[in-house]
């Protein structure tokens, strides 16, 4: 498998599943309901809010990616064996974490948002816009941020196909799931991923580590 398929499949594995994530689209259908947004209204917050978390997820790792690929410069070691040994290693701290059925909640890298003292405080749309896109903002995804570890063996190039790649699939996924929600498909039973999104990270962490680890570039 050449290296840019690797790193592209890896970062749409992790992408696709951070944007599943229930805590990151309910409480924006739950949000729009109780303040009665039209449909328009909801993607345009959803997309500000979406965007939000996005970009600081994506700065924090383009300085993560020129660190690891100023290191790879002088130690190859470092891409091509410490950070598939990182992913895997975070995976399997995604396992315990699951293991402990969420109890440390506290320490996982996503924040949830407090719909109901925001609905509760019946702030102005402004108000919550600006609430909700700085709470996505400052939870950033941890999981592709050591990724940015791994792909910074390729350069810019690397850091690059993890940047649109996250980019956009969190953003079109976020908005998609709201979408169709708002539609109505909420009634499908998201309560295994809600629970078990731990489980299902790790899995995809020791996967792309174990590819990583495997393949040299």
């Amino acid at each position: 498998m050449q290296p840019y398929i690797q790193i592209l499949i890896g970062s749409l594995l992790l992408s696709i599943v951070h944007a599943l994530i229930p805590s990151h689209w309910l409480p924006m259908i739950a949000i729009s309901k109780a303040e009665k947004w039209n449909e328009r209204e909801t993607l345009t917050v959803t997309t500000i809010t979406a965007t939000a978390h996005t970009l600081s997820t994506v700065i924090i790792g383009i300085i993560v990616g020129l660190i690891g690929y100023k290191l790879s410069e002088s130690y190859h070691y470092i891409t091509h064996f410490i950070a598939p040994v990182i992913l895997i290693a975070l995976g399997l701290v995604y396992f315990f974490l699951e293991y402990r059925h969420g109890k440390l909640k506290a320490e996982h890298h996503h924040h949830h948002i407090d719909v109901d003292g925001i609905i509760k405080k019946r702030k102005s749309k402004r108000s919550i816009v600006l609430t909700l896109s700085i709470a996505m903002f400052f939870s950033p995804c941890l999981e592709i941020e050591v990724y940015y570890f791994t792909a910074s063996s390729l350069g810019w190039l690397g850091i690059s196909i993890v940047s649109i790649v996250y980019f956009f699939i969190t953003v079109l996924g976020i908005l998609s799931l709201v979408y169709f929600a708002s539609k109505g498909v909420q009634k499908l039973r998201w309560h295994f991923l809600e629970h078990h999104d731990k489980l299902i990270s790790g899995i995809i962490l020791v996967l792309v580590g174990l590819l990583a680890f495997f393949i040299d570039f």
